[in-house]
């Protein structure tokens, strides 16, 4: 019977290097006071133990906790994974933490909260007692909550605002929502759409805003106009589905839509289908995420790319290098990208009226 391989520990490494616990912990940790022969003789009997430090291990300097919280909304995120609509976004925000933070030694945890709860301060400050995270990341609508950041910065926690660009405490980060509205717009311009629509996201999200501003300065760079092509929803298919409906019935139809979430672009879908229309022939479609979905709709939707993991390992970056003028250089803005697909095509020629 083979016997089990012990697990190296911090102590096996002092011994191998002939350096004491503190010593081997403040080369963990990046600490300062070591020198520069000892800390190689301890990072070379760490690769050749196949060493990896704990969080306890990690913990002794005292100084860091090596966690970092991502902070996502709760009623959102679950009503997506109980009904498996195949949104990917804790998924990709766990990709760029843990792609970025593993080689640190950092662990990436999410944790749901309501935004729009009486006892939000509560609930975050209930996690933050109990995991007492190095950083925090908030994504909409939290990064624009002043109860959460007020708590965050009230109690000394740096965090990453991602979808805000308001002036405040934090790291300020977008997905460059404009410019990645306005990529769609000019899109479907240079095929030689002339009523281009959107539906936009909820008004309590700012970033809505910013994708309504680059639609519009995308349409009047073209000299084309926007009345009567707009059009809400909360980013949910059903919200989607009664949008889009209203977009086609109006006389004259748009010839192409824009969608903020690829549920709504799926509901986009659905309604020109029940409206006898087909996509790209009758219809383009532009849907924002870019989430697995889309790839096997039919037909396969062109989608805003939507850099949620370089994102998120952006503000890991910044979050884990503690550098205290990242919050003031501005907004750090991530670019997205369009990813062509056959649900846009050039309009029919009595569309170019």
């Amino acid at each position: 019977m083979a016997r089990r391989r012990k697990n190296v520990t911090i102590r096996d490494v002092a011994e191998d290097a002939g350096v004491s616990l503190q010593t081997v912990s403040r080369v963990i940790n990046d600490g300062p006071n070591v020198r520069p022969h000892l800390r190689e003789r301890v990072r070379a009997s760490i690769k050749k133990m196949g060493y990896v430090p704990s969080l306890a291990a990690q913990r002794m300097s005292g100084s860091r906790s090596y966690i970092l919280l991502a902070i996502n909304d709760r009623e959102r995120t679950l009503a997506d994974w109980r009904e498996r609509r195949g949104t990917d976004w804790v998924d990709q925000m766990l990709l760029g933490g843990v792609l970025t933070g593993a080689p640190h030694g950092y662990r990436m945890m999410v944790e749901l909260i309501d935004t729009r709860s009486e006892h939000v301060e509560r609930e975050l400050g209930a996690a933050i007692s109990a995991l007492q995270p190095d950083g925090v990341i908030l994504t909409p609508p939290h990064s624009e909550n002043p109860l959460i950041t007020a708590l965050l910065e009230d109690r000394g926690i740096r965090f990453a605002r991602i979808g805000s660009k308001a002036r405040g405490p934090g790291i300020a980060l977008t997905m460059g929502d404009e410019g990645a509205a306005a990529l769609a717009t000019r899109h479907l311009i240079e095929l030689g759409h002339r009523r281009i629509a959107m539906i936009a996201g909820p008004e309590q999200y700012s970033l809505s805003g910013w994708r309504i501003t680059g639609w519009r300065a995308a349409l009047a760079e073209a000299g084309l106009r926007d009345e009567g092509l707009l059009a809400r929803g909360d980013f949910g298919f059903e919200s989607g589905l009664a949008a889009a409906r209203a977009l086609i019935a109006r006389a004259p139809r748009p010839s192409a839509i824009i969608a903020s979430s690829d549920q709504m672009a799926l509901a986009t879908l659905e309604a020109a289908r029940e409206a006898g229309l087909a996509v790209p022939d009758d219809l383009s479609l532009i849907s924002f995420d870019n989430t697995p979905i889309v790839r096997f709709t039919q037909p396969p939707l062109t989608a805003i790319d939507q850099p949620i993991a370089e994102t998120v390992s952006r503000a890991v970056e910044l979050l884990i290098a503690r550098d205290e003028e990242a919050g003031a250089q501005g907004v750090i803005e991530v670019p997205a990208a369009l990813v062509p697909r056959s649900s846009t095509a050039a309009p029919r020629a009595v569309d170019r009226a």
